[in-house]
C-alpha cells in the first residue's frame, strides 16, 4: 500500500480533524518554514491528541532563500518595473554579497521572475518581470547559489532539537547537495527518525549515487528541481532519479501539484490523474499532499482521489 505525505495547515490539522480522514498509511507533514518554533511544538501537540500513534513528518526549510519582514500586504510587483528589497528582508542576512548585477532570481516557486539591477549594503534593486504581489516567506531562487550557503540555518537546527523531544517518526532534509549533508543531520538527531532526502537541486542530483548510500528514503521535490533545472526537464530527471532509487532498493516520495486543481475545485484534471497513474506505475513508495491539504478546500475529496487510483492500478483489467 502506498504512503500518503498530508501537509497540515489551516485546513487539514484544523478546520478538518485528522479523526475524520485518517488511514494507516497517512503520514502528517508539518512544514517547518511556516510558524515558529512555538507555532511547531504546539501543532505537533496537537496532531497526538488527535491520533494514536500519529506519524509525523517535520520538513526541515533548509537553506532556502526566503522573503521576511514583508507586510500582510505585499510587495507589489509589476512587469518592467523596479521595486526595492532591504538586506533585512530575507531569512539569510548574507544574500546580497552572493548577487551580481543581471543575476536571474526565480521567486515563489517560479511564479515570478526577476532581474538583479543593483546591489549594496542597504537594498537590493530588482527589474520585474511579473505583475503580481510578493508575500512573506517566498522562495528567492537563484540557479547555482546553494553550494555557497551553509546547509543548516538556524532554525533548522532548532526543528532538528524538537524531533528529538518528541521522537518523530521523520525528518525531511532540504536542499541537500551531497553525502556530507545527510551525515551532518545524522549527528544531531536521534537515530529512531528516519531521514528523508529531498531531491530538489541540480547538485543533489550529480551526487545522487552517494546520498542514496546514506539513506532509506527519498523525495523528489519537483518545484524547486524544475526552477533549478528548468520545466521542461522535469520527467527526463524524475524518471532517472526513480529509476535509480528503485535499483538502490530506496523507497521514493514524490511532491509537487500532484493535485493542484483541488486546492479551489472539487474534482482534479484529466493532466493531474494521467499524471498520478503513471507516478503510481512508476515504482513509488508514496506521494505528497502539500498545498491541496494545508490550505485546500478539497480535503476528503483528494484522499477519495488517490484512494480511487490505487484501487485501479490494484485491480485494473485491460478492457478491449
Amino acid at each position: 500500500m502506498q504512503k500518503y505525505i498530508l501537509t497540515t495547515g489551516p485546513s487539514l490539522g484544523n478546520k478538518i480533524k485528522l479523526n475524520e480522514i485518517h488511514q494507516d498509511n497517512f503520514i502528517y507533514r508539518i512544514n517547518g518554514a511556516h510558524g515558529t518554533i512555538d507555532d511547531i511544538r504546539k501543532t505537533i501537540i496537537n496532531l497526538k491528541n488527535q491520533i494514536d500513534n500519529v506519524e509525523i513528518l517535520i520538513d526541515l526549510p533548509g537553506n532556502k532563500i526566503r522573503t521576511a519582514n514583508i507586510d500582510q500586504n505585499g510587495v507589489l510587483l509589476c512587469k518592467d518595473k523596479t521595486f526595492s528589497l532591504n538586506i533585512n528582508q530575507f531569512n539569510y542576512k548574507d544574500f546580497y554579497k552572493l548577487l551580481k548585477p543581471e543575476m536571474k532570481v526565480y521567486a515563489n516557486d517560479s511564479v515570478f521572475l526577476f532581474i538583479v539591477k543593483e546591489i549594496n549594503e542597504n537594498e537590493i534593486i530588482f527589474l520585474s518581470k511579473s505583475d503580481g504581489v510578493l508575500l512573506n516567506n517566498k522562495g528567492m531562487h537563484v540557479r547555482d547559489l546553494h553550494s555557497n550557503i551553509p546547509f543548516l540555518f538556524e532554525k533548522d537546527k532548532q526543528l532538528i532539537q524538537l524531533c528529538n523531544e518528541f521522537n518523530i517518526n521523520y525528518v525531511g532534509a532540504s536542499f541537500v547537495r551531497k553525502s556530507q549533508d545527510i551525515q551532518e543531520i545524522k549527528k544531531n538527531i536521534n537515530p529512531n527518525t528516519k531521514i528523508i532526502s529531498k531531491i530538489e537541486t541540480l547538485e543533489a542530483v550529480n551526487n545522487l549515487n552517494d546520498i542514496l548510500n546514506e539513506v532509506d528514503f527519498i523525495l523528489i521535490d519537483r518545484g524547486d528541481l524544475s526552477t533549478e533545472i528548468g520545466i521542461e526537464k522535469i520527467p527526463r530527471f524524475q524518471n532517472y532519479i526513480i529509476q535509480m532509487a528503485n535499483h538502490k532498493g530506496i523507497k521514493v516520495f514524490l511532491a509537487t501539484q500532484i493535485l493542484k486543481n483541488m486546492e479551489e475545485k472539487p474534482i482534479p484534471t484529466i493532466a493531474e490523474i494521467d499524471d498520478l497513474y503513471n507516478i503510481s506505475k512508476s515504482g513509488v513508495f508514496g506521494i505528497q499532499l502539500s498545498e491541496e491539504t494545508a490550505v485546500g478546500c478539497y480535503i476528503e475529496e483528494c484522499v477519495k482521489i488517490v484512494n480511487l487510483m490505487q484501487d485501479e492500478i490494484n485491480n485494473e483489467k485491460i478492457v478491449l
